[in-house]
């Protein structure tokens, strides 16, 4: 299978709906919960990219722009946007939709770095990305 169609089989999209008992003080979306769902999706994504044993390494730019309130659907929208030898990053983002109008927005956005292991826990080469590699 060439690398862009890879990449593009293994977009993944989890919707939820924010529901009160999600909420913080705030009334809004804990951002915890928002990063988890995020981590999950972003793992889910790498492990279909790869087809590996894949774990997360980092997290970084994590940019909460807007509120999530309850009563609004969540899409959170995960896509492999660099591949090296050892390690992959997933951009993951959550978009807003009010349940009932058009209104949509993009809230949160992540980039989520996964290295492949193998049955002892230690790092190992992701075998196809030598051939195809993005940078």
């Amino acid at each position: 299978m060439e690398i862009t169609e890879r990449i593009k089989n293994s977009e993944t999209r989890q919707f939820k709906v924010i529901f009160p008992s999600t909420l913080n003080s705030h009334e809004t979306l804990f951002g915890g919960t928002a990063m988890q769902w995020m981590d999950e999706v972003a793992y889910i994504t790498a492990t279909r990219f790869t087809r590996m044993k894949m774990v997360t390494i980092s997290t970084d730019k994590m940019q909460f722009k807007n509120a999530i309130k309850s009563g609004t659907i969540a899409e959170i929208i995960g896509k492999v946007i660099k591949i090296g030898t050892l390690k992959l990053d997933i951009q993951v983002e959550i978009w807003v939709e009010e349940m009932f109008s058009d209104t949509r927005f993009k809230a949160v956005n992540a980039i989520f770095t996964f290295a492949a292991i193998d049955r002892n826990h230690k790092p190992i080469k992701i075998e196809f990305a030598d051939d195809n590699k993005m940078e």
